[in-house]
C-alpha cells in the first residue's frame, strides 16, 4: 500500500474478507483521502487531477471483499477535493456501474489524527479523529455494543463475532488497483524492486528551487527525486532530509540509498507518504526539531498522557534550546523524557515523535552543544501540513497551525484542556 507503512495490500483485503465471514454484517471500503502528512502533497494532487480512479480502485475492492458500502473520508476544509469526489461519486451512481453499492463522501474534521486508520472510522461515523484500540480489520464503521463516544469502549470484533471488519487504504493504493486489474500483476512489477514493486508519488519542499509532486518508480534514488523534482537545493548544501515526522532524518551521504520501504528503513529512516522535506545548511536543525515536535504535541489527541504531556515537555524543552536559554539540566532531562513517549500508545503518533526527535538529537549533537554553550538562538521553523503547491512550484504551508493549542482550539491562550478532556473521551489504556 502506499499509506506510509508499506504493508501488503493483498495481505489485508484477505484479513477483513476472512473476518468478514465470521460476522453478522457486509464489511465497508474506506477510502482515506484526509491527507495531513507535513510534506506530503501526493493524494490530493490525485484527487485533484483524476478523482474517478480512486473511486473505481475502491469500488473493485468492494466487490472482492463483499462490501456493499465505500466511505470516502477526506478533511472538510478540503473544498475541491470535496466537490471533485462527490461530483464523481453521484456520476457513477448515475450511470449505475456501482451496482448495489453505495459510496458516501465524508468531510472530517481537520487534525492530524483524521490520517491514523482508526480515527479515521471515528471520523466517518461523525465523532472526532480520536484512535481506537481495535485496528480496522477487527472493528469496522458500524459499531455494535455500548454506542458511547469514547474510542476506548468500542467492541472488539473477531472470529464468531458480529462487528463488521472495514478495509482502509489510503487513496493512492486504490488508484494503482484498476490498472493492475487490467495489465496484471506482472505488468506492476516491471517499476520497482521485488520488496516495493511499482511506482508511487513524490512530494518535494523545503529549500529546494521549486516543490512538486511527481510519480516515480520505487527503488529511484533519493537524490535523483530530489535533483529532477525539486531542482535541487538552493545556494546552500542539503544538511539533511525529512520523509514525514515519523521517522529518523536523512543525512547527505544517505542520499543516493534507493527510495524503498525497506532499503530507507534499513538506514534509520523510512519511506512513509514519499514527501521529502529538503533542509539546506542555512536550516538550523534545532529549530526543524522543535517545530516537528510541536506540531506532533499539538496534534496528539491525548487519550495517552506520555504522548500528550510529555510531548508537549518535549517541545517545550526544544523551544528553550532553540531560543539558546537551555543548559546541561534541559539536555539530560529531555533525552530520557523522549523515550517515553511511545510508552503505553493506542496508534503511532508518540512513536514516530520519540523516532524524529531521538534521530535530530544523536545526528546533530553539534548543534545542540552550540545552542547550550553558546547561547545560538534561531528563528522557529514551520512545520506543518501543505496547503497548495501552484503551477510555478511555490508551496504554501498551513500558516494557521501556528495559532493552534493543545486542545485543537486556535487562540493566543490554551485552556489547558486535551481534545480528550474537551469531548468526555475515557483515556484508560486497554
Amino acid at each position: 500500500g502506499r499509506g506510509g507503512a508499506g504493508f501488503p495490500t493483498g495481505k489485508k483485503w484477505a484479513t477483513v474478507a476472512a473476518n468478514a465471514a465470521s460476522s453478522d454484517l457486509a464489511p465497508t471500503v474506506v477510502v482515506n483521502a484526509a491527507e495531513g502528512e507535513p510534506g506530503t502533497f501526493g493524494d490530493r494532487t490525485l484527487i485533484r487531477r483524476n478523482p474517478y480512479r480512486v473511486l473505481e480502485g475502491a469500488l473493485i475492492a468492494a466487490h472482492a471483499i463483499g462490501a456493499r458500502a465505500i466511505a470516502v473520508v477526506t478533511k472538510e476544509q478540503y473544498a475541491a477535493e470535496l466537490e471533485l469526489l462527490t461530483d464523481a461519486a453521484q456520476e457513477l451512481v448515475a450511470t449505475g456501474v456501482t451496482g448495489d453499492v453505495e459510496i458516501d463522501v465524508v468531510g472530517g474534521a481537520g487534525h492530524y489524527l483524521l490520517g491514523e486508520e482508526t480515527g479515521l472510522l471515528e471520523a466517518a461515523a461523525g465523532r472526532l479523529p480520536f484512535p481506537r484500540v481495535a485496528p480496522p480489520y477487527r472493528h469496522g464503521t458500524v459499531e455494535v455494543g455500548d454506542p458511547s463516544g469514547g474510542a476506548s469502549r468500542l467492541e472488539l470484533a473477531g472470529d464468531g463475532g458480529t462487528a463488521p471488519p472495514t478495509l482502509v487504504n489510503n487513496a493512492e493504493t486504490f488508484a494503482h488497483v484498476p490498472q493492475i486489474v487490467q495489465h496484471g500483476p506482472d505488468w506492476f512489477r516491471q517499476h520497482g524492486t521485488a520488496d516495493s514493486p511499482g511506482t508511487s508519488l513524490f512530494t518535494i519542499s523545503g529549500d529546494t528551487r521549486r516543490g512538486g509532486v511527481a510519480e516515480f518508480a520505487l527503488g529511484t534514488p533519493v537524490r535523483q527525486i530530489i535533483e529532477e523534482l525539486g531542482g535541487g537545493i538552493t545556494d546552500a548544501e542539503v544538511a539533511f532530509v525529512m520523509s514525514g515526522v515519523g521517522s529518523g532524518v536523512l543525512l547527505p551521504h544517505q542520499l543516493d540509498l534507493p527510495a524503498t520501504y525497506e532499503d530507507l528503513s534499513a538506514a534509520g529512516s523510512g519511506l512513509g507518504t514519499g514527501g521529502f522535506m529538503v533542509f539546506s545548511t542555512d536550516t538550523d536543525p534545532i529549530a526543524v526539531a522543535h517545530g516537528v515536535s510541536r506540531f506532533l504535541s499539538i496534534e496528539s489527541c491525548g487519550q495517552c498522557s506520555p504522548c500528550k504531556e510529555g510531548g508537549l515537555e518535549v517541545a517545550a524543552a526544544l523551544d528553550v534550546l532553540r531560543d539558546g536559554q537551555a543548559d546541561d539540566d534541559v539536555l539530560e532531562r529531555l533525552v530520557p523524557l523522549v523515550h517515553t513517549l511511545s510508552d503505553e500508545a493506542r496508534c503511532d503518533l508518540g512513536p514516530q515523535h520519540e523516532r524524529i526527535v531521538s534521530s535530530f538529537l544523536e545526528q546533530f549533537p553539534d548543534a545542540t552543544r552550540a545552542h547550550v554553550v553558546d547561547h545560538a538562538s534561531t528563528e522557529p521553523v514551520l512545520v506543518a501540513p501543505i496547503v497548495d503547491i501552484d503551477d510555478e512550484g511555490r508551496v504554501t504551508l498551513d500558516e494557521d497551525h501556528r495559532t493552534k493549542q493543545p486542545d485543537w482550539e486556535h487562540g493566543d491562550d490554551w485552556n489547558g484542556q486535551t481534545p480528550a478532556d474537551r469531548h468526555d473521551v475515557a483515556v484508560t489504556i486497554q
